[in-house]
């Protein structure tokens, strides 16, 4: 059997082979069908690339049918169990687990570089008090652009790697300044005595005190949330870091675009729609009247369902771990109670299993961020954080593809056609 597809264009009568590889059909061979020599060929329409591959990869596998997610081969829950950020981190760009001292040399390199240029601090202080660290994060990881010029080399390897490293190490730092900017404290500088996930605390949350010593568990937990967002697939961000990239432009500018996309609430900003759903619920005396409105059409199930996964989302399960842990450490969030009743309900309940709609990975991480004493206008800039790797690993993979090329899509023209132009005197007369 070939493995092609035989498609018949029924204005001419003729029929085409199309070659099938790795369950896809190139765009280019279905541009050879053409309804006359001066037509153009077909095009595939497909808005928001819901069936469409830009890509060849090999940084993350997700089956969305069987709930699986895997990094480089690995699965999602053995990394959050026994693995850290930055192992995970090296995972994602190199492709392979770190021996004892290629790990070593790597936490060194990005320890010792999470401090920032001062101008980049006073960049960063001329914002408005009230600015969003969001749009701090997006304008001051661009601006790294200008203090790193040679990052403008992304055919030298050492040099693109020299990158990845500075933005790693200084994620953590710009997102906690965005944190303590907004709150009118003054920036702390990087601990290089502390490990990465407890050093982003004490940047966040030191005052008086001679060294900040966060909880253990809140390290951890913070920890497992990073890796679960660490990468995703070809999502809205990645794949404006890969749009960006294509361009050959420096890795700054790039994932700057990245976090643009975030920033909007489709994409990043769904944890902290689940918190404004279970606050209006109020108690778990009002969900039976709640899932009845959603399905009404009268109200909408937040934190459930997903573009991928029309199963459990697996990160979801370890998210809902890593909450038991850090509300043993702050106490009981009185809004988990409605969560768990709720997913309960809905797990259960004919209506939501038919349409496949289980908890997903921002149902319940947006408590965490809560417990830790994280405003909603911060959730996203986590999630940056851990993603970094993730959008970092795909640029690197982009910038070797010998296959990419600058992104630019067809469009569909619906406009007028072959105008006159009347000129201005004659409009207005």
């Amino acid at each position: 059997m070939t493995d092609s597809l035989t498609v018949r264009d029924n204005r001419t009568g003729q029929e085409y082979d199309v070659p099938i590889t790795d369950g896809t059909i190139k765009a280019a061979d279905l541009g050879k069908i053409k309804a006359g020599e001066d037509n153009p060929g077909l095009a595939v329409y497909d808005p928001g690339f819901v069936n469409t591959a830009s890509c060849r990869s090999a940084v993350t596998f997700i089956d969305g049918d069987k709930g699986i997610l895997e990094y480089r081969g690995y699965p999602i829950e053995q990394l959050a169990e026994k693995s850290t950020f930055l192992e995970v981190a090296y995972l994602l760009i190199h492709g392979d687990l770190p021996t004892k001292e290629q790990y070593e040399t790597w936490v060194h390199e990005i320890t010792y570089h999470t401090f920032v240029h001062e101008n980049i601090k006073s960049f960063m202080q001329g914002f408005r008090y009230d600015a969003h660290p969001m749009g701090m994060l997006m304008a001051s990881v661009g601006a790294l652009s200008t203090f790193y010029p040679d990052a403008r080399n992304i055919s030298d390897g050492d040099n693109r790697h020299m990158q990845i490293v500075r933005m790693i190490a200084k994620m953590p730092t710009l997102g906690a300044w965005a944190f303590r900017h907004a709150q009118g404290k003054p920036y702390i500088y990087p601990d290089n005595e502390l490990d990465y996930t407890a050093n982003f605390l004490s940047m966040l949350f030191k005052m008086s005190e001679q060294n900040y010593d966060a909880d253990p568990r809140l390290v951890k937990a913070l920890d497992v949330l990073f890796i679960l967002h660490a990468d995703h697939e070809q999502n809205c961000s990645t794949n404006a870091v890969r749009s960006v990239g294509s361009s050959q432009v420096d890795p700054y500018s790039a994932v700057s675009a990245g976090i643009g996309a975030l920033f909007g609430p489709l994409h990043g900003g769904a944890n902290e729609a689940v918190l404004r759903m279970l606050r209006r619920i109020g108690t778990t005396d009002n969900i039976p009247g709640f899932i009845e409105g959603v399905k009404n059409g009268d109200e909408r199930l937040m934190g459930f369902g997903h573009r991928v996964y029309k199963n459990y989302d697996p990160r979801a399960r370890i998210i809902k771990k890593a909450a038991d842990d850090v509300f043993e450490v702050t106490g009981t969030n009185p809004l988990l109670d409605i969560a768990l009743e709720l997913e309960k309900i809905a797990l259960e309940d004919e209506y939501f299993v038919k349409r496949k709609l289980y908890p997903n990975v921002d149902f319940y991480s947006g408590l965490i961020y809560e417990a830790l004493q994280f405003p909603p206008e911060m959730f996203t800039v986590l999630f940056a954080i851990g993603r970094t790797p993730g959008w970092l690993a795909q640029w690197e993979e982009l910038v070797q593809d010998k296959e990419q090329k600058i992104a630019r899509p067809k469009q569909v023209y619906t406009g007028e056609r072959g105008l006159d132009f009347v000129p201005a005197s004659e409009r207005w007369a």
